[in-house]
């Protein structure tokens, strides 16, 4: 658990400023010889240790991390300075829903699954180990991905406890991927992974001043990952620059045969991987539409060379933002995915969405009844399945409100990508239900606290690489982001 041991040695190095280094920053001090892993790991358990029983961002350090970490440093030592690129050596923190064979417990922050054993690493686990990534911990999040109650708040688990802003700790910090964006944020780790279903990945990644990259549906494994709908669960970076994301990225985009999705969804991935998209002059000649409102980035972007397409309207705006179909869908998939995942567990003391519901009723003496468990009590009392007309119903209007909706505003305005502040919204809903790629960057701080906020570009299936020359190019010009005052 999270401070149960104290690193041994220099924290940090003098050569070598740590905090807001990025992962080429870090490769680069590896290859001159300024900075260790080791260094690097100690540098982030102090880190997690001084500022966690704050923010409690991160829920817990992996036992392995310094032993990994002289792992890397051994390689590199073997393999010259050749081997100091992409992650190798890279500390990450995983949302504490992807699962890890090893001494990491998995448990979407629920007592109910601490002591289960995973039969594998999730699909971007064994990628991300391939890349020579030091598994490093992992992060706090909305329990069960904020899936158990409406009445809970973004940001806390029992096991966790309630993860803070770092920025305002009077503000939310969003969620379902709230430790992964703080944790990044507040320097206690290189580079995170988020998961996203709707709005979990950009929402908290926005409120920590930090990029969130919620990839096309089935661009990035599953497999491993507790789940809360297969037709709309995304695995992405949340990270402190666009270039480390894509790092991230690169790495763990690709088919899995334990995820039929990634199969189709690999057709996407362009030769040569998503660095050649970072573009410095990604804005000039892109055509971005807006919806009706106006905030002062847009002349940010505009000022850069892009086309601004202005006072736009999503159809069907109303019903989408009722969720009626969604939360029809994200219920029988969750009941039906959520016990899929739990049959391949080795061990676990649940077994169905029903053990959990009693496991929850049964431990009150843990606090489990504290913000109640009404969404998972609606859930499993749907008689639907995935077979049931009902769904297929819900499934085929949904791709209609898509259809008519991003694809809609996207061909009919010659559009490269819709723009609008991350939060909420019809646009940000659409793209949940149609398993679209959105990307979210720092924007700004309201005053009087600093609170930050961002901008979020979406597209259609696949259109990553536009997105991150968009993305990329308004963060180079705008050089948003500072750390939280800690």
């Amino acid at each position: 658990m999270v401070g149960s041991f104290e690193p041994d040695g220099i924290v940090p190095t003098p050569q070598f400023q740590i905090e807001e280094a990025t992962v080429e920053d870090i490769q680069e001090a590896l290859k001159a010889g300024t900075l260790t892993s080791k260094q690097l790991v100690e540098f982030y358990i102090a880190r997690i240790t001084r500022l966690n029983p704050q923010l409690k961002a991160v829920i817990e350090v992996s036992p392995d991390a310094l032993e990994l970490a002289n792992e890397a440093d051994t390689y590199r030592k073997q393999h010259g300075a050749e081997s100091c690129k992409g992650l190798r050596g890279i500390p990450i923190l995983l949302k504490d829903n992807i699962a890890t064979k090893d001494k990491l417990q998995t448990t979407a922050g629920s007592l109910a699954l601490v002591d289960s054993i995973v039969p594998r690493d999730a699909g971007v686990v064994k990628k991300l180990r391939d890349a020579g990534a030091i598994i490093f911990g992992k992060a706090n999040l909305s329990e069960w991905m904020y899936f158990r109650s409406t009445e809970a708040p973004h940001g806390w688990s029992p096991r966790g406890g309630q993860t803070m802003n770092p920025y305002d700790p009077v503000q939310t910090t969003f969620g379902s991927s709230s430790g992964s964006a703080v944790g990044v944020s507040a320097n206690m780790a290189t580079v995170t992974l988020g998961t996203e279903t709707d709005g979990s990945i950009i929402n908290p990644a926005s409120f920590a001043a930090v990029v969130g990259i919620k990839p096309t549906v089935g661009l990035t494994s599953r497999a491993g990952v507790i789940p809360l709908s297969h037709n709309m669960d995304s695995v992405g970076p949340i990270c402190r620059t666009m270039k480390d994301a894509v790092e991230v990225l690169d790495v763990i985009v690709g088919v899995d045969d334990l995820d039929s999705a990634t199969t189709a969804a690999a057709a996407y991935i362009p030769r040569g991987g998503y660095k050649q998209f970072l573009k410095r002059d990604g804005l000039r000649g892109k055509r971005l539409g807006v919806l009706a409102g106006e905030y002062f980035v847009i002349k940010d972007i505009s000022a850069r060379g892009a086309v601004i397409v202005k006072d736009l309207e999503l159809p069907n705006a109303e019903e989408i933002v009722s969720t009626k179909n969604e939360d029809l869908v994200l219920q029988i998939d969750f009941k039906h995915d959520l016990q899929k995942y739990l049959s391949e567990l080795t061990t676990s003391k649940v077994r169905s969405l029903e053990d959990v519901i009693r496991f929850n009723e049964e431990h009150t003496d843990q606090k489990l009844d504290r913000f109640g468990q009404d969404v998972f009590i609606e859930a499993q009392a749907r008689q639907e399945d995935q077979q049931s007309q009902a769904y297929k119903d819900a499934l085929a209007r949904n791709k209609f409100l898509t259809e008519n909706g991003i694809d809609y505003l996207l061909q009919t305005h010659d559009l490269h990508a819709l723009v609008a502040p991350t939060a909420v919204s019809a646009i940000s809903l659409t793209a949940a239900i149609a398993g679209y790629p959105a990307i979210s960057i720092p924007a700004g701080y309201a005053p009087p606290t600093g609170f930050p906020f961002g901008i979020c570009f979406l597209g259609n299936k696949g259109s990553e690489g536009v997105l991150i020359e968009i993305a990329y190019a308004l963060e180079q010009a705008s050089n948003i982001r500072h750390p939280p005052p800690l």
